[in-house]
């Protein structure tokens, strides 16, 4: 045998050896001797288990859309409770909302309606508009619609891009491309039964039994009367009521009872009966009073306002007030009683607020959307005290709220 092969052959075999020495060493040590005293694995978990809500969410829930704008076809919309005792137990579910879409909910019908759009390659092809039904129940979607292609309302969502008529037998979807009109939706066949322009005018806010009203670059409104089937059955302008370019108004209202609230960017806010066939506009109000105007208070945010069930509105406002400030948010929210058109109290928010939604009952609690953190800030409704904050749910850009229906 060759001295290379006496050499080979004996390192062979003190590998070998410190092998088993590390061997016995390993099943003979106190550590793993002690590894028998450690608790059993945890049981296998069944899978393909699925969990439904409740039909009829409870008050104190809030959807929650967060469009994802930095990979916009993965939006989504998180239900949350409110009254949950951390960020993971407020998770109750989570619905997809592809390419910034508009959301309603019909609690009659156990529904969530998103507009959405697809494009057949992923990022590329044809692209096509559907409006899905979701579930409300099981988060999954039970219907859709495909929409007249390139028409929807595509930009930062909007409450009244969507709205459910005629004890949600029907839906309006507004369109802008830049035309602008509304596409009428048969919520019982899940077909297009008109779509209606409105030339001018955006949006759809509701308008008597059968009806609905968009807004006007000149000022004013155009009201929309339909036939049972959906169809076109009027129109009616209105008088100018503000200037585009003197006197804007938010396109963001929020309605108690009969009334829309339309806050203006001066700090005015535009009481609106939407009770018959045309929308009747009437005399604005300030919403700063007159010994704090110095100092330059007005509205700003994206979801501004909202209402709760005793008949107060809320609404996000911030001092200094300046050109294009108006979609920055705001440190405060101001509550207001509409009826009696006075302020009733003043929330200084922990952190800036950019969007916010009330829950509904006797005890609502205020939800307004931190755009630093991206978190969610909690508010007692009687008091103004901050609650907590709830994040961490995989919230990137969630700038949308609504209180549950």
């Amino acid at each position: 045998m060759s001295s290379t092969s006496k050499s080979v052959t004996t390192m062979a075999a003190t590998v070998s050896a410190v092998a088993a020495a590390l061997a016995v060493m390993m099943f003979s040590s106190p550590s793993i001797a002690a590894s028998e005293d450690r608790p059993p694995p945890l049981p296998i978990e069944p899978t393909d288990v699925v969990e439904s809500l409740p039909r009829d969410y409870p008050a104190n829930w809030f959807l929650v859309y967060d469009v994802s704008f930095f990979h916009m076809s993965d939006g989504k919309v998180t239900i949350i409770d409110s009254a949950a005792e951390s960020s993971t137990t407020a998770i109750k579910g989570m619905l997809n909302v592809s390419y910034m879409g508009s959301v309603a909910q019909s609690r009659r019908r156990g529904e969530i309606y998103a507009t959405e759009a697809f494009h057949p390659r992923g990022t590329r092809g044809d692209r096509v508009d559907v409006l899905t039904i979701w579930d409300k129940e099981t988060l999954t979607p039970k219907g859709e619609v495909v929409l007249l292609p390139g028409k929807r309302f595509f930009g930062i969502p909007e409450r009244y891009a969507l709205l459910p008529m005629d004890n949600d037998r029907l839906l309006a979807i507004a369109n802008f491309s830049p035309a602008t009109s509304a596409t009428i939706v048969n919520l019982d066949t899940r077909k297009i039964v008109a779509e209606i322009p409105t030339p001018g005018c955006t949006l759809v806010y509701p308008t008597g039994k059968l009806g609905f009203s968009s807004l006007c670059a000149d000022g004013r409104f155009m009201s929309t009367e339909l036939n049972k089937d959906g169809s076109l059955l009027k129109q009616t302008r209105t008088d100018s009521f503000f200037s585009s370019d003197d006197n804007p108004i938010y396109e963001r209202p929020t309605v108690i009872d009969d009334t829309a609230y339309f806050p203006s960017i001066a700090g005015l806010v535009y009481p609106v009966d939407i009770s018959g066939k045309v929308a009747e506009v009437g005399e604005p109000w300030h919403l700063v009073p007159e010994a704090e105007r110095a100092q330059n208070w007005a509205p700003g945010g994206i979801a501004i306002i909202d209402r709760d069930d005793q008949g107060r509105f809320y609404i996000i406002m911030h001092p200094d007030a300046k050109d294009g400030s108006y979609q920055g948010g705001g440190p405060e929210v101001w509550v207001f009683d509409a009826a009696k058109k006075q302020r009733v109290m003043r929330i200084a928010l922990r952190e800036w607020g950019l969007s916010l939604a009330l829950s509904r009952g006797k005890n609502p609690v205020l939800m307004v959307v931190n755009p630093t953190a991206m978190s969610l800030e909690m508010y007692n409704t009687q008091s103004g005290e901050f609650i907590r904050s709830i994040d961490d749910f995989g919230q990137e850009t969630p700038i949308m709220l609504f209180g549950s229906q």
